[in-house]
């Protein structure tokens, strides 16, 4: 699974810079219905909220970067990947953890025009969570690593900086992972993003 959702992201990323590049060659003034409007690949900081075992009380955050990357192609609807990896240390005593979370999905895209265009955006993605480092629970014992289905739902501030640059001011995502802990094996997280896009306009 984790390969399919890595080519699916990888794809989306690819065919928003085909569509995009080939979008901008069409001849015709015209508008068809279904048409991609612009492209955009960003590059992250994020930082992350979670317990460290059911039922604690303890916190923890992770700290990592994304790439993200996604086409608007019908009435500020489109498709977006995106690829997080993050790391925290002493979550517990002598536990690290590292996790990747790839997903893709639906996004709707916002834009308000003027010199500096905001492009506010809503995305719902589904995929999975890699996780190593911590024990987790199996049915034979434990194993230091572990795969599970993740989705996260949110959304973000996009604020152009040029034709083709933009700030994402603040992205805030909810982001929930079903990786085993011996308990409830689901975990909820809270997750902050900020960084720069390049933005493709298909005009």
């Amino acid at each position: 699974m984790r390969t399919i959702f890595w080519k699916a992201s990888m794809l989306v990323g690819i065919l928003a810079l085909v569509g995009a590049t080939a979008g901008a060659q069409e001849s015709s003034t015209k508008t068809p219905r279904f048409a991609w409007t612009s492209s955009d690949l960003a590059m992250t900081f994020t930082t992350e909220q979670s317990k460290t075992f059911p039922g604690s009380g303890g916190n923890f955050f992770a700290l990592g970067g994304s790439i993200d990357a996604g086409a608007t192609f019908l009435h500020g609807w489109g498709w977006a990947g995106n690829i997080t990896v993050e790391h925290a240390s002493r979550i517990a005593p002598g536990f690290n953890l590292r996790e990747t979370d790839i997903m893709t999905g639906p996004r709707y895209t916002y834009r308000k025009g003027g010199k500096h265009e905001n492009r506010l955006f809503g995305e719902l993605f589904v995929g999975e969570a890699h996780a190593t480092d911590p024990l987790f629970p199996t049915s034979k014992g434990f194993t230091d690593k572990a795969n599970a289905f993740a989705w996260q739902a949110g959304g973000g501030w996009d604020l152009s900086l040029s034709k083709h640059f933009a700030l994402r001011a603040i992205e805030v995502d909810f982001v929930r992972t079903y990786l085993p802990n011996g308990g409830s094996n689901n975990q909820n997280h809270i997750r902050l993003a900020v960084g720069l896009e390049y933005h493709i306009p298909n005009h």
